[in-house]
């Protein structure tokens, strides 16, 4: 119960601090994210648009663990994942908070499943990001995006939001370490701690989901013989 009151209350504070405490929005909001999002980038700080196409990594990153961890919860787990590509821990904190602790698979997994549990995922997202953030530090303004941290409430709220996502995921982390038998108490603060390339490098090491594990237990039941 504190969990799901902890997460609420988290949720609550950043949905009342991201409308009421923020900076202002900006005109010209929509524009932006329009031109971010079809590429069009002329004029744009690099360094927004290496933080904008990082949260869309994001949550393919936190979706290769919460479409595992969904199979054993009540709550539709694919509901939060998919609206998290466009709210990002917006969408992330219910589902944290109301999910249960799942240190198991039950079923099989099938093909989506076997992509997301892929380590082939992850040195995609893994290598994209690298190549986002290198983007995004040889060519950026920091003085510029400081300035727009402080006056747009879009830069300020998906910057923040990005801090949260770095902080959030080590929620799901145990569980998913305990469901492939990979109890490393020293591994999983390494993880944690480093932002972003953490969660990154754990997708690219990480075993994946033991057969005997992803099938479902065959029942004990002998057949009957005619």
């Amino acid at each position: 119960m504190l969990r799901k009151i902890t997460f609420g209350v988290i949720w609550l504070g950043f949905i009342a601090y991201a409308f009421l405490f923020a900076p202002p929005e900006q005109p010209g909001t929509f524009e932006l994210i329009k031109n971010l999002s079809i590429g069009q980038w002329q004029g744009i700080n690099p360094l927004i648009i290496a933080l904008f196409n990082i949260m869309g990594i994001w949550p393919l990153v936190y979706s290769a663990v919460i479409f595992i961890d969904g199979r054993g919860q009540k709550i539709p787990a694919w509901l939060f994942a998919t609206t998290s590509f466009a709210v990002g821990a917006f969408a992330l904190l219910p589902y944290l908070g109301l999910r249960e602790p799942n240190k198991q698979f039950i079923g099989k997994k099938n093909t989506f499943l076997k992509l997301l549990d892929s380590r082939v995922t992850g040195f995609i997202l893994t290598l994209a990001s690298v190549l986002l953030v290198a983007f995004g530090l040889q060519g950026g303004d920091w003085g510029n995006f400081v300035q727009q941290w402080q006056t747009n409430r879009f830069i300020h709220v998906m910057s923040l939001d990005f801090c949260l996502l770095c902080l959030l995921f080590p929620t799901l982390l145990g569980d998913d370490m305990v469901r492939r038998d990979w109890k490393n108490q020293q591994l999983f603060w390494l993880i944690a701690l480093i932002p972003l390339f953490g969660p990154l490098i754990y997708l690219c090491v990480r075993p994946p989901l033991a057969e005997a594990v992803a099938e479902a237990i065959p029942s004990q039941r002998q057949p009957t013989t005619n």
